[in-house]
């Protein structure tokens, strides 16, 4: 039997890679979860944690995939980054360790970017970065450790990003790599911060209890319910597995095999 409190959901905060699809493929019960949640008048939104995409990119990359989704059903850690740097630091230089794509991103903002590790700059922020280098590391490090003043941000903490064959490091990684070498941990901007769910909720005006984060990483996807009071599922098709859930400190409110256990238990 569903739970009631399941049966009232209405926006469901999807992470992407491990939970409803890995890279292009995607994962069986996705198709019919999301059109069981236009059915009863519900809303999707795609909250990620991968910075290598702007919100533009992930709508042609969806579109691929054969789902339908606009720019804006996307609140990436990249948008979260670029509306956190409008806030806070709108008039400062920042140095970005990113893909081209987070660059860009931010640049049509119109902030104030830079990828030239010569440029004085009073923030550094560093992304998941499929294009990263030797030398970008080599430039963050020197900005953090000859101004102590100098801002650290990050997109994401995640450790590693699933892929077909596995899992490659992600941004919390390079940033693990950083703290080796300057001493230094940055504010991340995405997952867990609970500012994606809370951009989510005033996007769609859906409230709280009708709002779930479903994804498959403990400590930022459920997390980041957990940190916005809102309902959870984890789902086994990623990096959490069944054996965690005894020890995590991030409890999820529901646990699924995959989507597929969702979609058939929300569609009885």
């Amino acid at each position: 039997m569903v739970d009631s409190r399941l049966k009232k959901k209405k926006l469901f905060l999807f992470d992407i890679d491990g939970t409803i699809a890995v890279d292009e493929t995607v994962f069986d019960g996705t198709m019919d979860l999301l059109s069981h949640i236009r059915k009863i008048g519900g809303k999707s939104i795609y909250i990620t944690n991968n910075s290598t995409k702007s919100r533009a990119d992930y709508a042609e990359k969806f579109q691929r995939m054969g789902i339908q989704a606009a720019e804006e059903d996307f609140i990436t850690a990249s948008y979260a980054a670029c509306r956190y740097l409008k806030e806070h630091h709108s008039e400062d230089r920042i140095y970005v360790a990113g893909t081209r794509s987070l660059v860009e991103e931010l640049k049509r903002e119109g902030l104030h970017v830079t990828t030239d590790g010569t440029d004085p700059v009073q923030v550094v922020l560093v992304g998941y970065d499929s294009e990263l280098t030797y030398g970008k590391l080599v430039d963050v490090c020197r900005y953090l450790m000859t101004n102590p003043s100098c801002v650290y941000l990050a997109t994401n903490p995640d450790l590693c990003c699933p892929t077909g064959f596995g899992s490659v490091p992600d941004c919390g990684a390079s940033c693990g790599m950083i703290a080796c070498a300057a001493g230094r941990m940055p504010l991340y901007l995405g997952k867990p911060n609970p500012v994606i769910v809370e951009y989510s909720l005033i996007q769609t005006g859906f409230s709280k209890d009708e709002t779930i984060v479903v994804g498959d990483r403990l400590y930022t996807d459920i997390a980041v319910g957990i940190a916005a009071e809102v309902d959870t599922a984890v789902v086994f098709t990623g990096e959490a597995k069944k054996d965690d859930i005894k020890s995590t400190e991030y409890p999820p409110t529901w646990a699924f095999d995959s989507v597929r256990q969702l979609a058939d238990l929300l569609n009885e």
